[in-house]
């Protein structure tokens, strides 16, 4: 895709489109659909270092482009996002009075496991976050009943799993998003 103001737009009713024809849940399709938000707005916005930044709308703007990938894994949604700047999203702490910066802190809560790793054959990164199908208190016992033996129990080896998030950190966060 191509990195104009109507990306992030795009991005998600791609994403409603595909999961729902996928038949995922909608309580899931939501979630994705709000990190997938949140990554390609952080593709879009944050530029490579040293690259002078142009408004889009200027004459000078030259688009470039970005790629939104969405696989379904047997028990999970993944999502993965590439763009040419190479340095990782730094998950911050902000305070409920900031204006930005909650981003990567939002995929973070949201998601059962979210990384960052270089691009292969390419300039770049890829950020990626997962949202699990299965509520998170049931994951431990359907992934013993269904998971080969050996296979770890995400797709990345070596990612730890996320823990139920605390309601009072995610009310804070989803009081200063509705504020902005």
């Amino acid at each position: 895709m191509a990195d104009t103001p109507n990306a992030v737009g795009l991005a998600r009713l791609h994403t409603v489109d595909v999961l729902s024809r996928w038949g995922v849940p909608p309580d899931v399709v939501e979630t994705t659909r709000l990190l997938v938000s949140e990554l390609v707005t952080n593709a879009v916005r944050h530029p490579q270092e040293g690259v002078e930044q142009v408004s889009a709308y200027s004459s000078r703007h030259t688009a470039r482009t970005f790629e939104l990938t969405l696989e379904m894994l047997w028990d999970a949604v993944r999502i993965s996002v590439w763009d040419r700047d190479s340095m990782p999203p730094v998950l911050k702490e902000v305070g409920v009075e900031a204006e930005s910066g909650r981003g990567i802190f939002i995929v973070a809560m949201m998601s059962r496991t979210w990384g960052c790793r270089p691009a292969v054959g390419m300039p770049g990164k890829v950020v990626w976050a997962e949202v699990g199908l299965l509520p998170i208190g049931h994951i431990g016992e359907d992934e013993r009943a269904v998971r080969p033996l050996g296979r770890p129990p995400s797709a990345e080896p070596g990612i730890p799993r996320a823990g139920p998030a605390s309601p009072n950190l995610l009310g804070r966060v989803l009081v200063g998003v509705r504020e902005l």
